[in-house]
């Protein structure tokens, strides 16, 4: 089923955001009510995962429809195959004028190596606004640019002497404000000419460093004794893989930062104040950005995605940030979707979703023939009542192939699979894994890799894993012939 018009798409997609950090996922203590009412108007998906659970593999994942080790794009630091095609980009071929502002991510992004913008392959944006993070370190990060022309200097200092949070820039000038602004002006825009559009929105937050507005961080500080602290029980890293036990005292593997045990109480509090926070500025952001379709007159045809590329640990399992890390907090992500009177309103999915469900999804949506190098299923019979809600995928799966370079001894290689029970994690560098009993045990707190009363359960989550890593193989070229 696709609408009678080619639908517009305003797709905004956060940075390193849990799904538990919007008040329609669960979370009494945010203030998402953009988000909340957007989720009351469309589908919430309940249980949507990332294909990885680092910016760059995961991106360039769901922006093709592909696994990461099918794309090759595996790591941060490296530059996607010229050869992967984005949706963006077969969106465009089908009559769209597609934008961007913030991130992209499909190149390597360190300003010792590319002194201008990121490379890009041809990836269909007609509209390009880059800024890969808000720090100045290039002279083409826009959002530096744009602060330069309103005079104001980028300047996040140590909140009240914390060492792990910062008062970030006001709302103003905030960068997530500036992604906000450059969308708004491209939909008004848009509302003028008679042909489709899509504007990915890629807002920066609420990645690290902890740096929202004084203002939005202070809200917080009378209930800060009541945030709950980490999900974390003390020697739960002691049958796990080494690198957690190391990344508990040493985020990215680098001595001393984000240690869990030197941080107390408080730390961990007002950093995770500071993370929900940063979550709040982004839906006061989304509120302006969908009134500005609206009041253009162009609510009732254009599908609004609000998801994440991957989560955050956030201090639980004793880690902060990511890394090869499989947990909920890491790879659970928010995914909704609306379109008044086409998506179904006030859907909450059960059903287990991949983030490379959705480039399929938009294609299908927008009457575009599904590319054949695609591995992801639509959802749009989800979106729509014509499939039941609570059906899609008997499992998801992430991998991460030495995606960052923080662990070289040895290099960090670990696959993931889950069903609505069990999750298993082979880490194949090391010859060790993890496997939960979600039902018993939701927190993901006791690994039963080695007990043997799981043995049947491991084999067989081995075996489903196994056949899932052998589904990555490339559907191209396709076959021509039977011989």
């Amino acid at each position: 089923m696709s609408v009678k018009e080619p639908p517009n798409i305003l797709w905004v997609c956060t940075d390193q955001q849990r799904w538990d950090t919007l008040g329609a996922y669960g979370n009494p203590f945010v203030n998402t009510p953009v988000a909340d009412r957007l989720a009351e108007n469309g589908v919430l998906f309940e249980n949507a995962f990332c294909q990885s659970p680092i910016c760059t593999p995961s991106r360039a994942s769901f922006l093709t429809g592909r696994y990461p080790r099918t794309t090759r794009c595996r790591q941060n630091g490296q530059d996607i195959p010229a050869d992967e095609r984005l949706v963006t980009r077969l969106l465009k071929d089908g009559g769209y004028v597609c934008g961007l502002s913030g991130k992209l991510h499909l190149s390597v992004c360190n300003p010792e190596v590319t002194k201008g913008t990121e490379r890009r392959i041809d990836d269909g944006y007609d509209d390009f606004h880059w800024s890969h993070h808000p720090p100045p370190d290039w002279p083409t990060n826009e959002y530096t640019q744009w602060l330069r022309e309103k005079g104001v200097t980028y300047n996040t200092p140590s909140y009240n002497g914390s060492k792990y949070v910062q008062a970030g820039m006001p709302e103003e000038y905030h960068q997530t404000t500036w992604c906000a602004e450059k969308a708004i002006t491209f939909i008004q825009e848009s509302a003028h000419y008679d042909m489709p559009w899509c504007y990915t929105v890629n807002i920066f937050d609420p990645h690290h460093p902890f740096n929202p507005p004084v203002e939005y961080l202070e809200r917080y500080l009378d209930k800060l004794a009541d945030i709950p602290l980490p999900n974390y029980q003390s020697e739960e890293l002691g049958n796990k893989p080494g690198y957690q036990q190391n990344d508990h005292h040493n985020a990215y593997n680098t001595a001393g930062w984000f240690d869990h045990d030197v941080m107390n109480e408080s730390d961990h509090r007002l950093v995770t104040a500071a993370y929900w926070a940063m979550c709040d500025l982004i839906d006061v952001q989304l509120g302006r950005m969908i009134a500005a379709v609206e009041e253009s007159g162009q609510l009732d045809n254009t599908i609004i995605i609000f998801m994440s590329d991957h989560g955050e640990m956030l201090g639980d399992h004793g880690i902060y940030l990511k890394g090869p890390y499989f947990y909920e907090s890491a790879v659970h992500v928010p995914l909704i979707m609306s379109m008044p009177g086409t998506i179904q309103a006030g859907v909450r999915s059960t059903a287990m979703v991949e983030l490379i469900d959705i480039a399929p999804t938009l294609l299908e949506a927008a009457g575009l023939e599904v590319y054949a190098g695609m591995q992801g299923k639509s959802v749009w019979p989800i979106l729509t009542g014509a499939a039941d809600s609570s059906e899609h995928r008997g499992s998801v799966y992430c991998e991460y192939y030495n995606a960052m370079p923080w662990h070289k001894t040895p290099t960090a290689q670990a696959t993931m699979v889950r069903t609505d029970k069990y999750k298993l994690v082979s880490v194949h560098s090391l010859g060790q894994g993890e496997l939960y009993d979600l039902e018993n045990d939701p927190t993901e707190t006791q690994n039963q890799w080695d007990n043997p009363d799981y043995i049947g359960v491991k084999l067989n989550m081995l075996q489903l894993l196994c056949d899932r890593m052998a589904w990555t193989v490339d559907p191209l070229p396709v076959r021509q012939a039977d011989w």
